[in-house]
């Protein structure tokens, strides 16, 4: 079976390997019944799409760098996830950024010189072979099923999305918008040391004040607006982040809380 190329592989995938009829005829897609890939990860890439429906559960930030990307906080230390228990199991009836339920499905290019994308699965996950249950990924006449359709049908979606994503990304940085974030958490009312987050990106409120009225008008109409504010209403709920991991005995050390 071919590998898709993967000088560097996305959070999460172990491999990448090319969804065929020939290869994989007789093989079956099933849900994943624990997540441990993801119980390990605190950060995880959303779209622009999902801001309103994300900002509801999650702090909403930006990656650090000259490409910043939108990241919706599970915990607020690396290898802290507070949704997901150490068997994997989700919990809490929370939103899951598609970039989770996308997994291990993506499309990826086959050849690094192409520009066309393949749909490929990361064959570690376990939930994808030849079992006698599960959704058929191809009919008797090699074709595509109705399943295999519908979840190339979300990862083109996805992609779609990113784009979107990428517009608006670029629209922050044009006026300037982002700049370093640093939250400070005190754990009690005592005058204690306060936990001091930093290495992520938030909007920048004093120039997002100073940015000319035509541009705030269009980006009232064609939504910028609402995704900068879900942003920064999000970002209260830090502390809630913070109360978990506390609550669940992942407290942070004072030395861990600057990652």
């Amino acid at each position: 079976m071919a590998t898709a190329p993967q000088p560097t592989l996305p959070l999460f995938y172990n491999d990448l390997m090319p969804l065929n009829s020939r290869d994989h005829a007789t093989w079956k897609t099933k849900s994943l019944e624990n997540a441990e890939w993801l119980s390990k990860h605190h950060a995880i890439p959303l779209t622009a799409d999902e801001f309103v429906q994300a900002q509801r559960d999650f702090p909403i930030v930006f990656s650090s760098g000259d490409n910043p990307l939108p990241l919706a906080l599970m915990g607020l230390n690396e290898g802290v996830n507070t949704f997901v228990d150490d068997n994997g199991k989700i919990n809490d009836p929370v939103y899951l950024p598609a970039y989770i339920r996308r997994y291990p499905f993506m499309l990826a290019k086959l050849t690094p010189e192409g520009d066309d994308l393949s749909l490929c699965f990361d064959p570690t996950a376990g939930n994808l072979g030849e079992f006698e249950d599960g959704e058929a990924l191809f009919d008797s006449d090699a074709q595509a099923t109705d399943a295999t359709k519908r979840i190339l049908e979300f990862c083109q979606q996805f992609e779609t999305a990113g784009n979107r994503t990428k517009q608006f990304i670029d629209e922050l940085k044009k006026h300037d918008l982002l700049m370093d974030g640093e939250i400070s958490i005190s754990q009690s009312e005592n005058g204690d040391k306060p936990y001091i987050y930093r290495g992520f990106q938030m909007i920048n409120q004093e120039k997002l004040q100073e940015v000319r009225g035509d541009v705030l008008r269009e980006w009232n109409k064609n939504g910028i607006l609402a995704l900068i504010y879900a942003h920064m209403m999000s970002l209260e709920l830090m502390r809630s982040i913070f109360a978990r991991q506390v609550a669940q005995g992942k407290g942070p050390q004072l030395a861990d809380a600057a990652s």
